[in-house]
């Protein structure tokens, strides 16, 4: 079985399945970069495994990749497929409160193929995903939040998901940003 790829190597996947996604590239190289300034929220040993879920965790909008229609459970089953470790497709399977939307697309099933992980690197990862907007800005999330409901419909699986995830992603982010704030003083 691979190993965890190297940031490298996951940037060169990402770049490989969502270049021609032009806004979706943006997005995914601009998550990665915010994933590694937050890297010191997280234990030494798993900031490289935040930096690579940051590149690769939106990889099941490619279409190359997309199968069931929900991007997380393609790009986790995709890198499942590569042989890559549970733990890596775990966390691109369950990013950024996406239960919410598996539910809602009748996919909850095929989530829990993998262990949803609760941790100091899930929660900088969303807070990563969900603090960039879709052209790799960077926002606070209550704007996110609002710029999402403003591009999908408000009965979309995704304008639902989000809307019930916030308080989930709420927690997430400031879960982060107290480690975070907690490693100037450290």
């Amino acid at each position: 079985m691979p190993e965890t790829p190297t940031p490298g190597e996951a940037r060169s996947l990402a770049q490989q399945l969502l270049e021609p996604l032009h806004r979706r590239w943006a997005h995914v190289q601009a998550v990665a970069e915010k994933a590694r300034e937050l890297s010191p929220a997280v234990d030494e040993q798993d900031r490289e495994l935040l930096v690579v879920a940051a590149w690769l965790h939106d990889i099941g909008y490619s279409p190359d990749v997309r199968d069931t229609g929900s991007h997380q459970i393609d790009g986790a089953a995709y890198l499942e497929r590569l042989g890559y470790p549970d733990r890596l497709c775990a966390l691109v399977a369950h990013h950024s409160a996406a239960s919410y939307e598996v539910a809602h697309r009748g996919l909850a099933d095929r989530l829990t193929h993998w262990e949803c992980e609760r941790s100091p690197v899930s929660d900088a990862l969303w807070t990563a995903d969900m603090t960039t907007g879709p052209a790799g800005q960077r926002m606070g999330y209550p704007e996110r939040l609002e710029e999402i409901l403003e591009r999908y419909e408000p009965d979309s699986v995704v304008a639902r998901a989000m809307t019930a995830a916030r308080t989930s992603i709420e927690i997430a982010i400031d879960q982060t940003m107290i480690r975070l704030e907690r490693t100037k003083f450290s």
